[in-house]
């Protein structure tokens, strides 16, 4: 079975230095259809206006992964850490018992282009953590890029969390399949560009929940890119 979510469908909230778009229920965004896909529970892709940015605030037992289309992404935390993340980065925050950070855009006039990525942990308490890798579009080109997933599996950011996280870049007769375990679920959102999922048009912005498929094929790509989020249940 595919479900598909288009962009539009999306909860929107435009603050002047944040335009953000929701994939799931988030802050005044209340959707009883979208609450959560398995343990996925938020997906916000954000542009933050040059100088602006979220001030320090605080997350606890949540898996928390940025992914930068575009720009720079300045961060800060309670655990000591400190970088600027830009495309081809993913950054891993474990909030587990509790953490305060901050984000802020590099740039003081460039807008920056991210997507936020929250995954329910398969267990409340543990300590926080942090971790940051770099994947080039290389390493993405025509095929599924491991990014995020339980074990740090081949180079990529480890969650705490019953999903892994691929990301691919999909264009003209590039074609890229998944093989999606029994009992399992996926979740691909379009980041941007456009291209077909198991025969299913997309453009960026919409997304595609599949349950009870054997195989995901993205295919037919138009400069596409494209997060597949493989889950199990909530409960784990």
């Amino acid at each position: 079975m595919i479900e598909i979510r288009r962009s539009a469908e999306r909860g929107h909230a435009n603050h002047g230095w944040l335009d953000s778009y929701h994939s799931f229920s988030f802050a005044d965004y209340a959707d009883p259809r979208n609450v959560h896909f398995g343990p996925l529970r938020v997906i916000n892709e954000d542009r933050v206006a040059g100088g602006q940015g979220f001030g320090a605030h605080g997350h606890r037992d949540m898996e928390i992964v940025t992914y930068v289309l575009d720009g720079a992404l300045a961060h800060r935390d309670s655990m000591g850490n400190g970088s600027t993340i830009r495309y081809g980065d993913v950054q891993r925050m474990s909030a587990g018992t509790g953490v305060m950070h901050s984000e802020f855009n590099a740039s003081p006039d460039e807008p920056v282009h991210l997507l936020q990525i929250w995954v329910i942990p398969q267990r409340a308490g543990d300590p926080p953590g942090y971790e940051e890798k770099h994947f080039d579009a290389a390493d993405k080109r025509g095929r599924l890029r491991v990014i995020a997933s339980p074990d740090g599996r081949d180079g990529s950011v480890t969650i705490h969390a019953d999903a892994s996280i691929h990301a691919a870049l999909i264009d003209g007769a590039e074609e890229a399949r998944f093989a999606l375990p029994r009992g399992r679920q996926a979740y691909v959102h379009v980041a941007r560009g456009a291209l077909t999922v198991n025969g299913e048009a997309l453009q960026a912005g919409d997304a595609a929940k599949l349950t009870g498929v054997d195989t995901v094929t993205l295919e037919k790509g138009e400069d596409a890119e494209v997060l597949l989020f493989d889950l199990g249940p909530l409960d784990g």
